[in-house]
This record gives C-alpha cells, sequence and structure tokens, in this order.
C-alpha cells in the first residue's frame, strides 16, 4: 500500500472535488497525511517504507518523544534501517523535484524539513553509539556506510531539478511574503546547495563525488583509530611503588582499569583526548610522569610500532584543499568560514595571535614560578612538559593554600549534578530533573530525567552518561535522540556524555573542577537543544554555526564559580558538611591560576587548525611533525613546556569531529558569553528574570535568525573583549 501527502492550496471550491479524489483513493486502501494551507493542490508520493515491523526503526518509536527503544535496538538493526532511510529520502526528493506545479516554499522547502523521517530515526541512535558505546559490529557498519551516506548528501545536494527549485525561490524570495524564520530556513537551504557544488558542471560535480566519498572513508577512519590509540597507549604500571604520590582511590581505579584489559594485579593509567593528562598533577615520580606524557603526546605517530595516523591527515587535508578550490574557494578554511559569524579566517586568525603576545608573556611568568618551586622543591632539571602541572598544582597549593585532594571530597558527582547544575537551572530558568527508571537505556551507567517547564508541563528528556570506558570516545559532548520541531511536533530528547574517571567499585565518584565545569558546559548545550522552539528542524536547538555554538554553553560554566552556588553543591560527601568558607573562596580564587598555560595550549591548537586549513592543495607538506613545529614559530606560540591542547596526530576535532577551521570557535564564543555573562551578573545574577530573557533570546531560537541578532536581542549589544580578559584572569 502507498502512503500519499495530499498538499491542499488554491481556493475553497476546489477543496470539494479533492475531497472527493481523496475518498475514492481511500476506498482503493490508501492512507493520507493531509495538511492545508493557501495555494494550488499537489499530491506527492511517499516512497513505502520496506523495512521489517520488528526493526525497532522501521515506526515512529512509542515511547515517550519518541525515545528509542535500547532494550529492542539491536546492531544487525543499523544497517538495513540507515539504507532503506537513504532510499527513501532520496525518493521523496526526487518527488519534490519532479512536481509539475511551480515551487512554492510549502511543496519545496517545507516539504524537504519533513523528508528523511526513518533515516533521521536511525541515524540519530546511530551516531549517538558509535561515539558513547561503539561495538566492533557498529564499526564494521559505520565503515561500510561513511562513503554512502557521503553519496546520499550528494545525490540530494547536486539535483539539479531540485537546486533549480530551491534557486527559484531564492531569486523569488522578496515577492513571496515569507516570514523572517521562513526566510532564513530558505536562505540555508540554497547556500548549502551552493556550497556543495550545485552550480558546478557535471565534471566537477563528479570530481566533488569522489572526494567527499574518500573523505568520509577517511575521516571514519581517523575516528576508529582514535579509539584504538586509546587503548593502545594506555600505561600498564607493574609497581605500585611508582603511583606514590596518587590517592588511594586513584590507585584502587588503576587497579580495576588493569583488572578488566586481563592485567590483574597491574595499574593501568589512562590517557585522556587532550594532550594534558590529569594524573600527573599528583604523580612523584618523574620518569613516570614523562612515561604517562608521551604515551599522550607522541600517539598516532607510529612509534613503537603503534597506529600511525600521519599519511591518513596529509591525505584528508590535500582532499579538503582540492575540493575547496573545485568550489572556488582559496583554501577550506576559507569555505569553511564563509558562513560562520567570522567570515574569514584571516578575522579568526586575527583574533587568536592578538591575544598571543599577552599570553605568553603570562606564560613565561608561570614557568619562571614553577621553576622556583622545582629548585624549592630540591630539583635540579629544567621545566619540561611533564612538569608542567604537578609543579603548577604545588604552586597552587602554595599560593592558595587548596590541594586538591582536599577539595575533591566536596565535588561528588552526584551532588554535583543535583545540587549543583539542576539547581542553577532551577533558579535561571524555573525547571526541574526529574529521574525516572523506566525507560530503557544503551548502558548501565546511563541516567534519564524528564525535564519540567515551571508551568509543569514538560519539556523533553534528558541522558546523562558520565563514566570513561573503552567503548566511548574521548571528551565531552551534547547530542540528541530526537530535535524539537514544531513542523514535526517533536519534543527534544537529549544526551550529554562525558569521560569522568570511573570510580573504584564500591567508591563514590569525586570529580575534579575541571569536571564540575564541564558538568556545567554540556548542561548549556544541552539546554540549547531543551529549550528549542522553532518551527524548522533544520534550524532547530545546536543547528547553528560552529563559532556560535559554543557560546549557550561557555555562559553556563561561569555559575559552577558563582558562591550562592558553590555553596549548595559542594559538600563533604562523608559527613553532608558544606565546603568551609575560607576553602571556597581559594577554590574561587585559584579558578584563575595557569590562565596562561590555559590559554596558550588552546591558542596553540586553534592556530594549528587554521594552519593545516590555509593550504592549497599543492601547498601539503610531507613531514606532519615538521610543519606542526614551523605553525607554532610561525605565530610565536612554540613554547616546549606547553604544547597544544591537541597536536595534529590526535586531533579529533578537526579531523573527524566536524570543527575543521572552526576550533578558534571556542574562544569566539567565549568572547560573546564572558560579556553575556557580565551582563547578567550587572542585572541580578543567577535568577529567572534574566534566565528566561536568555532562553527566550538565544537558546530559543537555534539558527532561526542571525546569531548576532539573537545575541544583541539579549544583551542590547554587539560584544566586547574586555569580559574575556576578565574572566581568563588576564587582565
Amino acid at each position: 500500500m502507498f502512503k500519499f501527502t495530499a498538499v491542499f492550496r488554491q481556493r475553497r471550491s476546489l477543496y470539494a472535488s479533492a475531497s472527493a479524489l481523496l475518498l475514492s483513493l481511500c476506498a482503493a486502501g490508501y492512507s493520507f497525511t493531509v495538511p492545508f494551507s493557501a495555494g494550488n493542490f499537489t499530491v506527492i508520493p511517499e516512497p513505502p517504507n520496506t523495512l521489517p515491523a520488528d526493526n525497532p526503526f522501521a515506526a515512529p518509536g512509542k515511547l515517550l518523544y519518541h525515545a528509542p527503544a535500547f532494550d529492542l535496538i539491536k546492531d544487525e538493526h543499523y544497517r538495513p534501517a540507515l539504507l532503506e532511510g537513504m532510499r527513501i529520502q532520496l525518493e521523496e526528493m526526487n518527488a519534490i523535484a519532479s512536481q509539475a506545479d511551480a515551487p512554492t516554499f510549502d511543496n519545496t522547502i517545507v516539504k524537504m524539513e519533513e523528508s528523511g523521517a526513518l533515516l533521521t530515526r536511525a541515524r540519530n541512535v546511530f551516531s549517538n553509539l558509535t561515539s558513547s558505546h561503539k561495538s566492533e559490529a557498529m564499526q564494521k557498519v559505520e565503515t561500510e556506510l561513511a562513503p554512502l551516506q557521503a553519496a546520499h548528501s550528494d545525490n540530494i545536494l547536486l539535483n539539479k531539478k531540485l537546486y533549480d527549485r530551491v534557486r527559484t525561490l531564492w531569486e523569488n524570495r522578496a515577492t513571496l511574503k515569507l516570514k523572517a524564520d521562513q526566510q532564513e530556513v530558505l536562505k540555508q537551504h540554497y547556500e548549502n546547495f551552493v556550497r556543495a557544488g550545485a552550480q558546478l558542471n557535471e565534471q566537477q560535480q563528479a570530481r566533488i563525488r569522489v572526494l567527499n566519498e574518500q573523505l568520509s572513508k577517511l575521516e571514519t577512519q581517523f575516528e576508529e583509530n582514535l579509539l584504538a590509540i586509546t587503548k593502545e597507549r594506555a600505561v600498564i604500571v607493574d609497581d605500585v611503588k611508582l603511583l606514590d604520590g596518587m590517592s588511594a582511590g586513584d590507585i584502587a581505579a588503576a587497579a580495576d582499569g588493569a583488572k578488566e584489559r586481563g592485567q590483574e594485579g597491574k595499574y593501568l593509567l589512562e590517557i585522556t583526548n587532550t594532550t594534558r593528562v590529569p594524573i600527573l598533577t599528583s604523580l612523584n615520580n618523574r620518569e613516570m610522569r614523562k612515561r604517562v606524557w608521551e604515551a599522550s603526546a607522541f600517539r598516532g605517530l607510529g612509534r613503537d610500532g603503534g597506529i600511525d595516523n600521519r599519511s591518513l591527515i596529509l591525505e584528508i587535508a590535500q582532499l579538503r584543499a582540492e575540493r575547496a578550490e573545485l568550489l572556488g574557494f582559496p583554501n577550506h578554511s576559507a569555505y569553511k568560514l564563509q558562513n560562520q559569524m567570522a567570515e574569514t579566517p584571516e578575522a579568526a586568525t586575527k583574533m587568536l595571535t592578538d591575544l598571543v603576545p599577552g599570553v605568553m608573556k603570562r606564560v613565561k611568568e608561570e614557568a619562571a614560578d614553577l621553576e622556583a618551586m622545582i629548585r624549592q622543591t630540591g630539583g635540579n632539571h629544567d621545566l619540561a612538559p611533564w612538569d608542567w602541572e604537578y609543579y603548577a598544582e604545588k604552586v597552587r597549593k602554595a599560593r592558595f593554600d587548596v590541594d586538591e585532594s582536599q577539595v575533591k571530597p566536596y565535588f561528588e558527582l552526584n551532588s554535583v549534578l543535583q545540587n549543583g547544575v539542576f539547581f542553577t537551572m532551577k533558579k535561571l530558568y524555573g525547571i526541574e530533573f526529574r529521574e525516572r527508571k523506566d525507560l530503557p537505556i544503551y548502558q548501565a551507567d546511563v541516567r534519564v530525567f524528564d525535564v519540567m517547564d515551571s508551568d509543569g508541563t514538560q519539556i523533553g528528556l534528558y541522558y546523562f552518561d558520565p563514566f570513561k570506558r573503552d567503548s566511548k570516545r574521548g571528551g565531552a559532548w551534547m547530542s540528541s535522540f530526537v530535535d524539537q520541531s514544531g513542523l514535526l511536533h517533536d519534543k527534544p530528547v537529549i544526551v550529554n556524555v562525558l569521560n569522568i574517571p570511573r570510580p573504584a567499585a564500591g567508591e563514590p565518584a569525586l570529580i575534579s573542577f575541571d569536571n564540575v565545569t564541564t558538568l556545567f558546559h554540556e548542561m548549556g548545550h544541552a539546554l540549547h537543544g531543551l529549550f528549542s522552539d522553532v518551527m524548522y528542524p533544520s534550524v532547530a536547538g545546536t543547528n547553528t554555526p560552529r563559532d556560535f555554538v559554543e557560546f549557550p554553553s561557555t555562559v553556563e560554566e561561569d555559575w559552577a564559580i558563582q558562591p550562592e552556588i558553590l555553596a549548595n553543591y559542594a559538600r563533604h560527601y562523608k559527613t553532608g558538611e558544606q565546603i568551609p568558607t575560607e576553602l571556597l573562596n581559594k577554590v574561587i580564587r585559584a579558578s584563575k591560576f595557569n590562565q596562561g598555560f590555559d590559554t596558550a595550549e588552546y591558542l596553540a591548537a586553534a592556530l594549528l587548525d587554521l594552519e593545516w586549513h590555509a593550504l592549497g592543495s599543492k601547498q601539503i607538506p610531507t613531514d606532519v611533525e615538521a610543519f606542526e613545529a614551523a605553525a607554532l614559530r610561525k605565530h610565536g606560540i612554540d613554547f616546549a613546556p606547553v604544547p597544544p591542547r591537541y597536536r595534529t596526530a590526535y586531533f579529533a576535532h578537526i579531523w573527524s569531529g566536524g570543527y575543521s577551521s572552526s576550533y578558534y570557535a571556542y574562544l569566539w564564543s567565549e568572547v560573546l558569553a564572558a560579556d553575556a555573562f557580565a551582563f547578567m551578573m550587572e542585572k541580578g545574577g543567577c535568577t529567572t528574570e534574566i534566565g528566561n530573557k536568555f532562553r527566550a533570546e538565544v537558546l530559543s531560537r537555534g539558527s532561526s535568525r542571525e546569531p548576532m541578532d539573537s545575541y544583541k536581542a539579549f544583551r542590547g549589544q554587539a560584544p566586547t573583549v574586555d569580559a574575556l580578559l576578565k574572566r581568563r584572569g588576564l587582565k
């Protein structure tokens, strides 16, 4: 049985004849979805769904807000659902493109927005789990389908008939009487076609298809390599004496980790996604620190017969550059930034390099303090990168009298989540998080919460996945299983994923202050998805420019150090006593410590990203490490004790994570965030009045209007950098 979508347009006099047609087709066994609007009457056939009914993706989920049925979903369900989803969406797009009726916003743009329901259902779950809980079977599917998904996108965006309809609407937009959000949606669809190569000739488009297919394979391979490298480079320690300085809890967790890897009686020290490794703050054995740091910093370079990402990186860089040139841009960076807030790589680079002199001055001052501490504690060696965090912790403790081991007992994970993050969200937005145990989850550590608005209505669902595991990639992120959409009547189903070290069995999860701020940051992303209130799914939630998307999340970070917030969640995990005022004040002051290092390692990575993607296709180097060193020297940020936060060989953001040429976005967004937070504090701090204004003007809007328009609607003016410098303790 075929399913048709009937779209009615024209006068009421046509409805009678249309109704008669529908009745006759119903009698023949057809079913209909019938939205009404003004205009001509057309019938667009919807392709049949041939996916077996027992596949959980075959129909919209029956759980609340179509939450995934993780208890039913198996690895074997993904491949057929994704393939069938692509087939159906392509037929839907071909039907839109082949209409005899002249293009209208409703029969072209709206229908495109409605397309791909099956593909979206399956892809949202699959893409989330390949990052957070990947199995070998899923990895095989990902590898197989990556080029097919790239081809699927090309089949849509290089469809000449479809592009001609969108172009016609774009060229006649002044006469269409569109609402502001419809104008923005039309603009983005048109730009997507142009940026994909819709205006190129057939030969050029054929080459674009080849490049996209090759890149999809290489980027997927890079992601798979990183997951394997994390296991490969983990450090196994035979003698517990080498772990001197680590807490008993951390040592127990290391023993558990080794046991899980079949190394019972030994200790496993895992590396993180960044160059720095948190355990370096406490390891007293310098050779042990060096071993752990080198395991992190030299990964992906093929050392000791390990995985080598260098040829992969060079090929990705070359293919991206060639694609950009085909599309009329001098390099990949110019292509990527053309539709971002920065607009040009020159603007992004200038923002970063303007900070370098002041930051490096601060870094040298910090290094001098650390060198003095080395001498003070009896050392006679030069400051090396594996020493920085160890001696920085000693300086922090001496200067602020703050010992991380004294502070952590006040940062128990559940208290931070419930009494910190959720408490703040209640004060700012009036919302509540209510845990539920009845919905299926994809891994035992995952928790699910109803998110309730101040009027008692439910906003959506929130999933929380906190702990590091071998099946999860590094870092922390927010994503969605279901995006909000007024058009599709969907409420958001959002997930936050982190990589907090798992405590030993039976022990509490006591977390670092860095992980505390990460919780607040990722909740900011979650709110961006949960508070979305737009009609069209393509502009919902976090579907915004890269250099805007980190703004809402960074704003939320600063609440973590507000005294009234800290006092509510920073309670001793055994006694329940609040963190002493004196210690609390020290934590707040210490939060500005080491900002030269933090900023320099970030700037180095962001500039490295821009340098790699500023290359033309004929300029790709042959030596990855030499190019990296030269790029850092060029910008005056080459300082051996402070390496880039991510070195080239394991820079997931830019080679597989979608941030190519856009890692600068974190700092660009931080300018907005610092300025906005300062404004919030001027208006009374953590109140529902200011929170609801931020929700209304920024968090609910997605990209249904220009990002800077949303910012100005909230703030009343464009941002300045003053608040950023103060936030980072640089002014």
